[in-house]
């Protein structure tokens, strides 16, 4: 008997054909090393979550959890030998209670339908990555992704009041709580949030929630450099000014989105940021002549609040689409660093440097408001002379956004992608903490083996 008669799921959830399980082998990483699985599983319960996770650890065969597959890190790659636990069919919004502010989903939800479901009750659920329209909740919660909003409101971590999951010697357990408060134990919800799948793999999340906000308003301001974008955004945070969202892009993705879905953004500028002020009334409309100012002052060629809604979602989406506009253009290696926002010039500066350095093309786009950039090093398909350049372009801005006092991602994760990098972050006696951790709920060390550290 192998481990595959052992699983306890029907035959027809259990994928062996090689072409259809090499298509669920990956994410969107495309630079990270890919293995070839034993099979893809199809999850639709917990329980069959934990049946899968027993049979694996009897049998010490890897298991590596799946949601959209739209990671930035190889952090849902397969490996060789393993099992595939694709969870996107667990996708029911299973309980949202307007009194407590609070939702319980699947981990296959799409960001953006929880949204859509709690919006129909005055309530909001604010992490909003940009693959938001794509990416699920358990993937979120295995990267604590953060998002636009993130800036004023937090990452996924701030929203998960608790989770059901399945550890690596599959037992089926629930951690945090429904409470607004709560401080029996250790905040082992909060540690399985961004812990990439290694130390179990989520089957249920308890998610607070807040009122809708008020309609916001966008202040657009134009650069003719990157490194004036920046000044922009540390002189916004000198003012004491909280966008809701405060994003950058560069004059690459908005060709590139153009180019695709021929949305109209024929921008004179090398750089817009984009703010996004959500206080009501007076104070809203004194925060975006401020924001304007600051704009105005770190050098913008244009800034102006805008006073048409649909050229500003245009520029939003734009944002949103720059990822997968440049990926039609060749390989694509993203960068996920993070700054404290007074170094955003500095480190912008740097990565200017970097592409000149390596002779390469460096897209921009970023969280600005809270220091999370996100370079997009672009070549040619084929151009292998080009693609290692890359990688010595990315390893220099790993280095400077350490040096500057960052860290290597803010929110894609660790996965395959930083594994160098969390080495030169974190000392061996926190790395030791980390595996200790893992150790204890993983013994085997079955899940997501080889990601992280």
């Amino acid at each position: 008997m192998t481990i595959l008669d052992e699983l306890g799921i029907p035959a027809d959830r259990v994928l062996t054909d090689p072409d259809v399980t090499a298509s669920l082998s990956h994410d969107d990483a495309e630079w990270a090393p890919v293995g070839r699985p034993l099979a893809v599983v199809r999850a639709l319960t917990a329980e069959e979550v934990q049946s899968v996770v027993a049979a694996c650890y009897r049998h010490s065969v890897p298991v590596v959890a799946r949601g959209a597959g739209t990671g930035l890190s190889g952090g849902a790659n397969a490996v060789d030998g393993g099992i595939v636990l694709a969870l996107d069919r667990m996708d029911r919004v299973l309980e949202i209670d307007p009194l407590e502010r609070l939702a319980v989903v699947q981990p296959g939800v799409v960001n953006d339908d929880l949204r859509a479901a709690v919006a129909k009750e005055g309530l909001w659920y604010p992490p909003d990555p940009a693959s938001s329209p794509w990416s699920t909740i358990g993937g979120n919660v295995a990267t604590n992704a953060g998002g636009l909003c993130c800036v004023k409101y937090g990452v996924t971590r701030d929203y998960v009041l608790g989770l059901q999951m399945v550890t690596g010697t599959g037992e089926l357990v629930r951690l945090g709580r429904r409470t607004a408060k709560g401080v029996a134990g250790y905040d082992l919800a909060g540690l399985v949030v961004g812990s990439e799948g290694t130390l179990g793999i989520v089957t249920e999340v308890t998610v607070k929630l807040r009122p809708l906000p008020p309609p916001a308003i966008t202040v657009a301001g134009y650069f003719a450099s990157i490194v004036d974008a920046g000044e922009a955004v540390a002189a916004s945070a000198a003012a004491g000014l909280t966008p809701a969202a405060l994003e950058l892009v560069d004059r690459h993705c908005l060709a590139a989105v153009d180019a695709w879905k021929n949305m109209g953004l024929s921008v004179e500028a090398e750089v817009v940021l984009l703010a996004r002020l959500d206080e009501p009334g007076a104070a809203g409309e004194l925060a975006a002549e401020r924001m304007v100012a600051c704009f105005e002052g770190a050098g913008a060629t244009y800034a102006v609040r805008s006073t048409d809604e649909a050229e500003s979602e245009a520029l939003f989406a734009a944002r949103r689409l720059a990822y997968p506009a440049l990926e039609r253009l060749g390989p694509v290696l993203t960068e996920d660093v993070c700054v404290p926002k007074g170094r955003v010039p500095e480190m912008l500066g740097r990565i200017e440097k970097a592409a000149t350095d390596h002779r390469i093309t460096i897209a921009n786009i970023a969280h600005a408001g809270d220091g999370n950039l996100h370079p997009l090093l672009v070549v040619d398909p084929g151009d292998e002379a080009a693609k290692a350049r890359a990688q010595l372009a990315f390893d220099d801005i790993v280095a400077a956004a350490l040096e500057l006092g960052g860290t290597v991602t803010g929110e894609h994760g660790v996965g395959l992608l930083k594994k160098p990098g969390l080495v030169a972050e974190l000392s061996p006696v926190v790395l030791d903490m980390h595996r200790s951790v893992k150790q204890a709920l993983d013994p085997r060390g079955i899940l997501n083996p080889g990601k992280v550290f």
